[in-house]
C-alpha cells in the first residue's frame, strides 16, 4: 500500500499480475514472425521424416546399402571417440591447469577446425596425408596408405569433431574445484590417484558432453570426408556419403537414412540438455 497525492491509500501493483498481463500483450508481430520461423525450421524435418517412416522404411534399412553405411559409420565413429579421450583429454587438461607462453594462440589453434569449413579440412588432410602430400612418401615407405581408407573416414572425422569435446573437457577440468585435489593431496593421495578418483568424476557430466557433441559432429561429417576418403560401400562410405550417393539413383535410402539422421540429431539434443541441466543442478 502507499499514499496517493490526494491523500488516499493507493494499492501496490500485484507482480503476478503485472507479469500475466504482459504475458497477454504478446506483439503480435513477433508472434507472427516466431511462428513463421518455427513454420520454416520444422516443416523440412517433418517432410523428412513424413518421407522416410513410411511402409517401406524397414525393408528399405535392412538393405545393403543402408546397413554398409550405418556399420561404416557405427565403427569409425566409436573409433574417433577412442581416439578423442585418449588424445584429446591431456590436451584439456593442461588448458585448463596450466599457464604457459603461447597458450592463447594454440587454444585458438585448436578451436579453427570448428569454424573452419569441412572441405578445407579434407584439403589440409589431403596434402598432409596423401601420396603426394608432405607426409604421404614417409607413410608409402612404411607401408602405410591413409588417403581413400577406412583409416581416412576416423582421421576426418577426428579432425573436424575432437575440438567440441576439447572445449567441454576444458570446460569440466576448470569447474572442478581446486581444494578438494589440495585436500586430497594432504591427504597423502599420489596425483595420479586424485586425477582418477576426484577430478574424473567431478569433470565427468562434462566429458560426457563433449563425447556426445562430437559423436555427433563425427556422424555428420560429409566435406572432410568425401575429399580425403572417398565414397566406397561398405568400405569409406559412411551414412552421410551414402545420402548424398543415393539422391543420384534411388531415393528411397536416402530418405530412410535421412529420417535414421532426424531421429539420432534429436535423441542427441535431449541427451545433452538433459546434461546440462543435471550438470547445472
Amino acid at each position: 500500500m502507499s499514499w496517493g497525492l490526494t491523500g488516499r491509500r493507493e494499492a501496490s501493483p500485484d507482480p503476478a499480475r503485472s507479469a500475466a498481463r504482459r504475458r497477454r500483450r504478446l506483439p503480435v508481430a513477433l508472434l507472427l514472425l516466431g511462428g513463421l520461423m518455427t513454420l520454416f525450421l520444422l516443416l523440412p524435418t517433418l517432410v523428412v521424416l513424413e518421407r522416410g517412416l513410411g511402409t517401406a522404411f524397414f525393408p528399405t534399412l535392412l538393405s545393403p546399402v543402408v546397413l554398409d553405411a550405418l556399420r561404416v559409420s557405427l565403427w569409425t565413429t566409436a573409433t574417433t571417440l577412442g581416439l578423442t579421450v585418449l588424445l584429446v583429454t591431456p590436451v584439456a587438461y593442461l588448458l585448463a591447469r596450466f599457464e604457459f607462453p603461447g597458450k592463447a594462440v594454440l587454444d585458438t589453434l585448436l578451436d579453427l577446425p570448428i569454424v573452419l569449413p569441412p572441405v578445407v579440412a579434407g584439403v589440409g588432410l589431403l596434402l598432409t596425408f596423401g601420396r603426394s602430400g608432405l607426409l604421404g612418401p614417409p607413410l608409402e615407405l612404411a607401408g602405410v596408405s591413409l588417403a581413400f581408407s577406412p583409416a581416412a573416414v576416423v582421421l576426418a572425422q577426428l579432425f573436424t569433431s575432437a575440438p567440441f569435446y576439447l572445449r567441454t573437457a576444458k570446460a569440466g577440468f576448470m569447474a572442478v574445484d581446486r581444494e578438494v585435489e589440495q585436500a586430497a593431496l594432504t591427504d597423502g593421495a599420489g596425483s595420479l590417484g586424485v586425477f582418477r578418483f576426484i577430478t574424473w568424476p567431478l569433470a565427468f557430466p562434462f566429458l560426457l558432453e563433449g563425447l556426445v557433441l562430437t559423436w555427433a559432429r563425427a556422424l555428420g561429417e560429409f566435406g572432410a570426408t568425401i575429399l580425403f576418403a572417398g565414397s566406397l560401400q561398405g568400405y569409406t562410405r559412411t551414412v552421410t556419403l551414402a545420402i548424398y550417393a543415393a539422391l543420384e539413383s534411388d531415393l528411397a535410402p536416402a530418405l530412410v537414412l535421412s529420417a535414421v539422421m532426424v531421429l539420432l540429431a534429436f535423441a542427441v539434443l535431449l541427451l545433452v540438455r538433459g546434461l546440462a541441466a543435471r550438470r547445472g543442478g
